[in-house]
């Protein structure tokens, strides 16, 4: 079978082991040695629609949206398991696997032997440029978060000392309501109004901080005009050169760490980078309970699990920002494309065998199964319990106080989540934690999109697969290039929250093709000695109806509302 030949690049031997075909591990401790390719999805995951996409819809839509970010957890994790099946049964890469999916194809192969590409795989290649974007946002975090630790010009720390044009106007708005006699606040509800309150006497001691370059700011915004000096420089949005230095040393450093690194290399570096920022943020949830003003109450908990949709305020619509959350949060659409990989380079396909009619080979299959399956859902609590975590604290602190994350003040916002536990500790403290978990993700990331690119691109005849050695060419090339790419993104000056909820979008319409894909391999490709049971079914069709609505409902709220 080809793609068992061809896909022994994407599955290297595991440090000194060179097993073949043997079965999988019983007892306990086997079994958690034989796990890893759930831990770099975790890594992965816990970056960008954790502590970005998550926490900014916490501070958007408050405790409301609870429910959609459970359901974002743990509804993937199905086809997640379905797509790993087929992956370790017939030893093929999973856009190999989407490619069996009848339908529409285009394209013109090097190989006679192989199909073109079919729509999905057409769509996987607009929705991985976009995470190219969303990759550039990620390590524009990064790069923002060791400007403020370890400045180089300073000009960054200076820039967001001000707030946004955003923040201004809001304002001058709370200003406009309180002089009114006709206020709406006076309509809202206590805890409502005390927020508004709270964030407006936040913003106004920053504005009051810059004495009369607060004041020349408002006047400029209540008079219409431009924050443009004459040099032509915003005022509160200026060119500054150390986040961009930073993130261009972390780019290029994470080209030849992937270029020479290995398999576990990956796997160790992204466990250590993510249990350690998610412990912090853990406990910060835990104390801020304690608080009077900060604390979740139970009634709080109750309503934002009772499948409610909160309505777009101050020209914010949480629910885009949600449903593009959703396509990230927890196992995404790149993440589900790319466990199998990880699978295979694991070795649970070779340890496997290829498919034959074999007992001994369904036992082994079946054994390996186990270990996946056990793999996946660990890795499930581990990115569920995170994701509450940065979930409640947006609400706890952010929501209160009116705070939105965005633009280059992204990392600096994310960071007042921290400040009632930690005080003047917060900002060191989260800044780590940033740096780690972002980090990761940009690792991980572009370590996974290397392999599924130079897998996919044989799809679209940019190479002859059949050459010996022209995959993992590819992979080496493509881990040392795609970080650059994402570098380049960042500089264009795009908003790295933005670029994040834009490739959110894409990869939650992707999702429902995903599920379509696994019900299909489950019904016509996969071995009948390994199929599920009928409870397994129902939660797989379950699993891909919720996918689809999300995905279908994300287009329709983008398009028409």
């Amino acid at each position: 079978m080809e793609s068992q030949q061809e896909n022994s690049a994407l599955d290297p031997s595991v440090g000194s082991e060179k097993e073949e075909a043997i079965n999988a591990p019983t007892s306990f401790g086997g079994i958690v040695r034989r796990l890893g390719p759930g831990l770099i999805v975790a890594g992965s995951i816990v970056g960008s629609g954790e502590l970005i996409a998550t926490t900014k819809t916490g501070a958007q839509a408050g405790i409301a949206l609870l429910w959609l970010i459970i359901v974002g957890c743990l509804i993937k994790v199905f086809v997640q398991i379905e797509l790993g099946r087929y992956s370790i049964s017939r030893g093929e890469t999973t856009l190999q696997a989407l490619n069996h999916v009848p339908g529409p194809r285009l394209g013109v192969m090097r190989n006679p032997n192989q199909q073109a590409p079919n729509w999905i795989l057409w769509f996987w290649l607009i929705m991985s440029l976009c995470t190219i974007g969303q990759l550039g946002g990620i390590v524009g975090g990064v790069g923002q978060a060791l400007a403020l630790t370890l400045p180089i010009k300073g000009d960054y720390r200076q820039a967001i000392q001000y707030p946004s044009e955003k923040e201004f106007v809001h304002y001058l708005e709370i200003e406009e309501e309180l002089n009114s006699e006709e206020s709406s606040l006076a309509a809202m509800s206590p805890e409502e109004r005390e927020r508004f309150l709270r964030g407006h006497a936040k913003l106004q001691q920053r504005i009051e901080a810059l004495q009369e370059e607060g004041q020349m700011i408002l006047q400029k915004i209540r008079n219409q005009e431009s924050l443009v000096d004459e040099q032509g420089t915003s005022l509160l949005e200026p060119q500054t050169w150390d986040d961009k230095i930073w993130a261009g040393l972390i780019s290029v450093m994470t080209a030849f760490l992937l270029f020479y690194g290995r398999y576990n290399l990956i796997e160790h570096l992204s466990t250590i980078l993510v249990v350690s920022f998610t412990f912090i943020t853990v406990g910060n949830v835990f104390s801020l309970q304690t608080s009077e003003i900060w604390s979740i109450s139970g009634e709080e908990i109750m309503k934002g699990l009772s499948f409610g949709i909160p309505e777009a305020t101050g020209g914010m619509n949480p629910l885009i920002t949600a449903l593009a959350a959703f396509g990230i949060i927890g196992v995404g659409a790149t993440e589900l494309i790319a466990y199998p990989y990880w699978c295979l380079e694991k070795g649970y396909a070779r340890f496997t065998g290829p498919h034959s009619e074999d007992a001994s080979w369904a036992f082994r299959a079946k054994g390996w199964m186990r270990v996946m399956k056990i793999d996946a859902f660990a890795s499930m609590c581990i990115y569920t319990f995170a994701t509450l975590a940065f979930y409640l604290m947006g609400v706890a602190v952010l929501h209160k106080e009116g705070l939105d994350p965005d633009g280059m003040r992204m990392v600096s916002t994310l960071a007042e989540a921290y400040v009632p536990v930690f005080g003047t500790y917060a900002k060191w403290l989260f800044l780590a934690g940033a740096i780690a978990v972002l980090y990761s993700t940009f690792l991980v990331a572009n370590a996974a999109n290397a392999r599924i690119f130079s897998d996919g691109l044989r799809f679209f005849g940019i190479y002859d697969e059949r050459k010996p050695g022209a995959l993992q060419k590819w992979i080496r090339g493509m881990s040392f290039i795609l970080p650059l790419l994402c570098l380049a993104v960042f500089l264009t000056g795009a908003n790295p929250v933005r670029l994040v909820l834009i490739a959110g979008t894409m990869q939650a319409i992707m999702l429902p093709m995903l599920g379509i894909a696994a019900i299909y391999l489950r019904y016509t490709r996969i071995d009948q000695r390994l199929t599920p049971g009928r409870l397994w079914d129902l939660m797989l069709f379950l699993s891909c109806l919720g996918l689809l609505l999300a995905g279908g409902f994300g287009v329709y709220k983008q398009l028409f509302a």
